[in-house]
This record gives structure tokens, sequence and C-alpha cells, in this order.
């Protein structure tokens, strides 16, 4: 079982800047892959950016150039610096580890925070 604890959400005009956090803690061998989802009312839930152990990275098509994820290994922390924001950015942002234990996996979630980006 792993817990997540998410932080830095928030609202912001337009073209401004959050920096989003996710913290892991509990029981697991591994975290292979840390990143958020995002949903907004009445859309889809969509991948934003996901990174991996090994420093592989993808982004969503909307957010590349503007969005950057990385991940601190030593403090099982992932973070998502979101630049140029735009009002189509705001959502509940949700982060999520896939985690493995004794051979087993399995994906967490965080609790979410809101982004809201006003025009």
């Amino acid at each position: 079982q792993v817990q997540l604890v998410e932080s830095g959400g928030g609202l912001v005009q337009a073209g401004g800047s959050l920096k989003l956090s996710c913290a892991a803690s509990g029981r697991f061998f591994s975290i292979p892959v840390m990143g958020w989802y995002r949903q907004a009312p009445g859309k889809q839930r969509e991948l934003v950016a996901a990174v991996a152990s090994d420093d592989n990275i993808v982004y969503a098509n909307s957010v590349k150039g503007r969005f950057t994820i990385s991940r601190d290994n030593d403090k099982n922390t992932v973070y998502l610096r979101m630049n140029g924001l735009k009002p189509e950015d705001t959502a509940v942002y949700d982060c999520f580890a896939d985690s493995t234990w004794l051979g087993v996996r399995r994906t967490d979630w965080g609790q979410g925070t809101q982004v809201t980006v006003s025009s």
C-alpha cells in the first residue's frame, strides 16, 4: 500500500506558474512510474505527465513545452512544474503511483488538488 500526499494547487492567472508535489510513503519495493492525471468538469480524465524510475517521461500533447515533470527517487517524490498556464488547464489533478511489493503491482492515488486558471 502506498500513500500519496499532494500539494501545490491553487488559483493563478493565465500565463502564471504553479508547482505540484506528490510524496509517496508506505510499503513498496519500488515505484516504477509516478505522474498526474487531470479531470476537468464535463471532460474525460487524461494523463498529463508521467515519469518512470529510469527517467523516461511522457506528456500530454497539450502540455508539451509548458509542463515539466521530475522525480526525486531518494524522497519518493514527483514534481510537476506548470508554466504558461491556460484556462483550459483548470482541473483536479490526481497524482498516481504504480508500485511493486513482493512481485505484486498496484496503482494508488493521491487526494487530488484543484488547479484553477483565470483568464
